[in-house]
């Protein structure tokens, strides 16, 4: 098993849970610091390891009209900020290919978004930066299809891979998670992470925009956690009715906090036996 370390924390499927959270999109570089502070509070008081997540653009929004972030350029010494403030450790997802290396300096993971999982290119790309590289395993790919985007990391001498369920298609505008899919990209030898709010997501659902169940958020959370595996995956917002995108399937902070606390303890049970 592949144990993957990014200075202090190490993802395995042994170790204790990791958290990977943040808001969806970078609104501001006001809202994003502040986040990031708040973010890093929970986990001191909680005794988590953190990675912060956010977007520099949200380049699959459901409508034309929908707000995308602030974009790349803005976002590079938003990302820096946060890193010599904080200390934290951070997550971005890229779109095309020209992003990773433009991106590789201020960040510590490249995640590669699930409707890009099996783009070639991106994936190479992202690979040749030597970071880590989180594959969103998509919505329409079986969890034993994921050796393809692995095998193409790979290939470029890049072993530093975390894979990450967060639901499959199942009819229109909806997601169903089979946790049979994580026990099978275990086998492959790499972390692998739960996405709690994406796998709640209706996507297209919400006439002009996407929707969400969150109140499944904690029974699924739950049930991945009690399969063994390396981290969960959150988005998280101080007011989700007001982000800018995935408002109904984000996590507001009291949550978030309240959720922690139960993942945990389901996990200590989990890797004690």
């Amino acid at each position: 098993m592949n144990k993957i370390k990014i200075n202090e924390i190490e993802f395995s499927n042994q170790n204790p849970l990791v958290f990977i959270a943040g808001p969806c999109a970078i609104e501001s570089s006001e809202h994003a610091l502040k986040m990031a502070h708040l973010l890093k509070t929970i986990s001191i008081e909680n005794g988590f390891k953190l990675i912060f997540k956010c977007s520099f653009d949200k380049a699959n929004r459901t409508s034309i009209n929908s707000d995308r972030g602030v974009g790349l350029q803005k976002s590079i010494p938003i990302f820096e900020k946060i890193k010599s403030e904080t200390g934290l450790a951070i997550l971005t997802d890229v779109h095309e290919t020209y992003q990773c290396e433009e991106i590789k300096h201020c960040v510590d993971i490249i995640q590669i978004p699930a409707f890009l999982a099996r783009q070639t290119d991106l994936l190479i790309a992202a690979a040749k930066t030597n970071k880590v590289v989180n594959i969103k395993k998509s919505q329409f790919m079986s969890p034993w299809d994921t050796k393809h985007p692995i095998e193409k990391i790979e290939s470029q001498s890049n072993d530093k891979i975390i894979l990450t369920e967060r639901g499959y298609t199942f009819g229109y505008n909806n997601l169903v998670v089979d946790f049979r899919s994580i026990e099978v990209m275990k086998k492959f030898g790499y972390p692998v992470i739960f996405d709690a709010t994406h796998s709640v997501q209706l996507p297209g659902g919400g006439d002009n925009k996407s929707s969400g169940q969150k109140e499944f958020i904690e029974s699924l959370s739950t049930a991945a956690v009690s399969l063994g595996i390396s981290g969960v995956f959150a988005e998280v917002h101080d007011n989700p009715t007001r982000a800018i995108s995935d408002s109904d399937n984000q996590l507001d902070l009291d949550a978030f906090d309240k959720l922690t606390k139960r993942l945990m303890k389901f996990d200590v049970v989990t890797k004690n036996n």
